[in-house]
């Protein structure tokens, strides 16, 4: 099964992609991994995105999408994949379905996680990780149990991304709403989008994917 999931920065895609990719073996493909690991494997695809970078310059969409034929072509991608960061305009998803259907492929499913943006700059905002292990709390919703260490490693010292601040956050979920919403009636057009209500405790999102993909409940 092949699936993109939709939404906002901050809705929760990337967490509920690895528990679709520990439950059901697909493999989550990150647009940046990907771009940065074909740049270091000196593929073809990755000499151009490395030229074009080194130029100061955006990624082009072909490259892009050239970039995400070659780690599809890959065995483990085999029992399908999860496409996370990509496509973000109409434009980019009309590319991605022309590459996938050269190849006899085609998206199964797009998820669309329908979240507040004002719960969203709270949920961002508030977000910070562990230095050493990487492990991910929030001022608000999950704090460590025992304030200023880390439950999973035991570190002490803690790290914020620099844009998760509400003024990044709400001029991201603009460019969110300009570019990427509508994707929703291109994908509605083509009978595979579903939504899932991604404001909901993260195991009833979960449950919600899994009942549009047709997975039983994990």
């Amino acid at each position: 099964m092949n699936l993109i999931l939709l939404g906002p920065p901050g809705a929760g895609k990337g967490t509920q992609a690895q528990r679709l990719e520990r439950a059901h073996g697909l493999v989550q493909l990150s647009t940046g991994d990907m771009l940065r690991a074909a740049v270091a494997a000196g593929s073809e695809v990755g000499k151009r995105a490395k030229a074009v970078m080194e130029a100061g310059q955006l990624v082009s969409d072909d490259i892009v999408v050239g970039i995400i034929a070659d780690r599809i072509a890959q065995d483990d991608c085999k029992g399908g994949f999860i496409l996370d960061g990509f496509p973000r305009t109409v434009a980019q998803a009309e590319a991605l379905d022309t590459m996938l259907a050269e190849r006899g492929m085609k998206l199964d499913k797009v998820i669309d996680m329908q979240v507040d943006d004002d719960i969203l700059v709270e949920r961002v905002s508030g977000r910070y990780t562990c230095a050493k292990c990487n492990a991910g709390y929030h001022d608000k919703f999950q704090q460590p149990k025992v304030a200023g260490v880390c439950d999973i490693c035991g570190g002490t010292e803690f790290k914020r991304r620099a844009d998760d601040n509400a003024e990044t956050v709400r001029s991201r979920l603009g460019a969110f709403h300009a570019q990427t919403a509508p994707l929703l009636p291109y994908y509605g057009a083509r009978g595979v989008l579903g939504t899932v209500d991604g404001m909901a405790p993260i195991d009833e999102v979960t449950r919600q994917i899994e009942a549009e993909l047709g997975f039983a409940a994990a």
